[in-house]
């Protein structure tokens, strides 16, 4: 799985029954004096079992999240450590969080052997007390449990940040996009954008602005309107209110963007 330094995290190869290097169960005996360690699949880690990510889907989850140079991607469990290197060999700043050391000696091997040893690195910690507030993208392969421990701190990451996932999902926060790549298991991706957090009293010219939130959908009123069709997109907001469509930009306390009805467009503001 990939490592926490990054924005992105990538948890696609080591999930239970997922291959990384934090899995369930003891560490691995370490490898003899001498001798080059070679994982197993299947093998018990600390939280899940290690099954790597075929090489197909960990292409597929970095383009789900739209990697770019200017990412930072954080792999949770990142196993033999190749999500993180195939990131770096897109240019991408990368990082492998992984429990296992004989795992983490491994990845760094693997990245020197694929020339990516600058922009790929891995640490050996626990996923759970590892700091993921630098990373813009997070990649997984870890049980349906430990998705849901992790996500509250996920949550919490900075609007926008992409979070991909190999076969398990994050509970009751549905994902905003997935790709079966039919390659038999555990080769399904899940793309979740962090949305900004905007429940809560606004006020606008349009009046009263108060917002109820369930991970990205929105709904409540604005004046005496309901609202309808409320989505967040990271710091996009998107909603219809009183015939109007609205759409804006969350910073911090305040909402700008722009409306439209069938008679009149225009600006608008919201502040809490």
């Amino acid at each position: 799985m990939k490592s926490t330094g990054f924005i992105w995290i990538t948890v696609s190869l080591c999930a239970a029954v997922i291959g990384c290097s934090a899995l369930p169960g003891d560490r691995p005996a370490a490898a003899k004096a001498g001798e080059s360690f070679s994982p197993s699949v299947g093998q018990a880690g600390k939280d899940v079992v290690w099954v790597p990510t075929p090489d197909r889907l960990v292409e597929k989850m970095l383009d789900m999240a739209q990697v770019a140079p200017s990412d930072n991607l954080i792999d949770l469990g990142s196993g033999d450590g190749r999500t993180v290197i195939a990131a770096a060999k897109r240019g991408v700043k990368a990082l492998g969080i992984e429990y296992n050391p004989d795992m983490v000696a491994l990845s760094k091997r693997n990245a020197a052997k694929a020339g990516a040893a600058g922009k790929a690195q891995f640490v050996r910690a626990d996923i759970f007390e590892s700091d993921l507030s630098g990373a813009s993208v997070i990649t997984m392969f870890l049980l349906p449990e430990l998705n849901l421990r992790l996500r509250p701190a996920i949550l919490a990451l900075k609007p926008g940040t992409r979070i991909v996932s190999n076969t398990f999902t994050m509970g009751e926060w549905e994902h905003d996009n997935s790709a079966d790549l039919g390659c038999g298991t555990y080769c399904i991706a899940y793309l979740w954008i962090v949305p900004a957090k905007v429940e809560g009293q606004w006020r606008s010219e349009q009046g009263a602005l108060s917002l109820r939130q369930n991970f990205q959908t929105i709904s409540g009123t604005l004046g005496t309107a309901p609202i309808s069709n409320g989505k967040l997109h990271g710091e996009q907001i998107n909603f219809s209110a009183d015939a109007a469509q609205y759409s804006g930009r969350v910073t911090g306390g305040s909402i700008e963007g722009t409306f439209k009805s069938a008679t009149r467009s225009g600006a608008w503001k919201a502040e809490r």
